[in-house]
């Protein structure tokens, strides 16, 4: 399944670095991307339904927001690797701390939820904490 989010990545025309595929950071942002899909996608199925007066879920939009949130984090690597100067690098590695802290958020929104699926959010939640680490490793080899 990562090769899977790699090529699709890779798709997105891209010239991406031929070491990136190695680097520890960017297979935990393609885990992570896995995750908050199948996380989603467990949720979804649960909030789906209406309630009984007729409204809808409202949680059913946050378990969209991780998809979203955890599907920018590689392009953000990747340009962070393809850019020149610092400066610019730095804007993408600040993009990404944006990233991780609203999933981190949608993720306690979500623990909220009534739903079985957030019983897996501790593992994204673990996931993030991971990516984390190997971020502040990253970014000294930036």
């Amino acid at each position: 399944m990562r090769n899977f989010v790699f090529l699709a990545i890779k798709r997105m025309n891209y010239n991406l670095p031929s070491h990136l595929s190695e680097l520890p950071i960017y297979k935990k942002a393609l885990d992570i991307i896995m995750l908050s899909r199948s996380i989603s996608t467990y949720i979804n199925h649960d909030l789906s339904y209406l309630k009984p007066d007729g409204s809808e879920d409202n949680d059913i939009y946050f378990s969209g927001d991780i998809v979203q949130q955890s599907v920018n984090l590689a392009p953000e690597i990747i340009s962070a690797e393809r850019e020149s100067t610092p400066e610019k690098r730095r804007k993408h590695v600040e993009r990404l701390d944006r990233l991780v802290n609203l999933l981190h958020r949608t993720c306690k929104r979500l623990e909220k939820a009534n739903s079985n699926g957030r019983d897996y959010l501790p593992l994204l939640k673990g996931e993030l904490k991971t990516f984390r680490k190997l971020q502040r490793t990253w970014m000294m080899t930036l």
